[in-house]
């Protein structure tokens, strides 16, 4: 899904070296998991929905996959304020309007849950 317009462009350089640091499945845990928060938070604004704290919490898992390796995701999100119902809602637009779920869709197996 190509943008219609440019927002905001990222730039990071890796450069090889003796191990230790953090690998690229953190940096990507990580990514998703800020993404999707501001996805919820971008959804209830668009729906007028107070809310509370949102905290989202990623897991990435990775393994082989044919003749290659493959990733799996899991998105637990805590959105305080709202109902169990409510924030279901929530986290599956969010799920629609994501970079990273959108840009993961159909090459990762992802799943997203509300907790509380």
């Amino acid at each position: 899904m190509k943008p219609s317009k440019i927002l905001y462009t990222a730039h990071a350089t890796s450069t090889g070296g003796p191990g230790g640091g953090t690998n690229p499945q953190q940096l990507f845990t990580a990514g998703y998991a800020a993404c999707f928060g501001s996805s919820i938070e971008f959804v209830t604004r668009q729906q007028k929905i107070d809310i509370g704290s949102v905290t989202v919490s990623a897991d990435v898992g990775i393994g082989p996959s044919g003749s290659g390796f493959g990733l799996q995701v899991a998105l637990l999100a805590k959105i305080s304020g709202v109902d169990r119902a409510t924030g279901e809602g929530l986290i599956a637009r969010a799920h629609e309007v994501c970079p990273y779920s959108n840009a993961t869709r159909g090459n990762i197996d992802v799943t997203i849950r509300a907790d509380g």
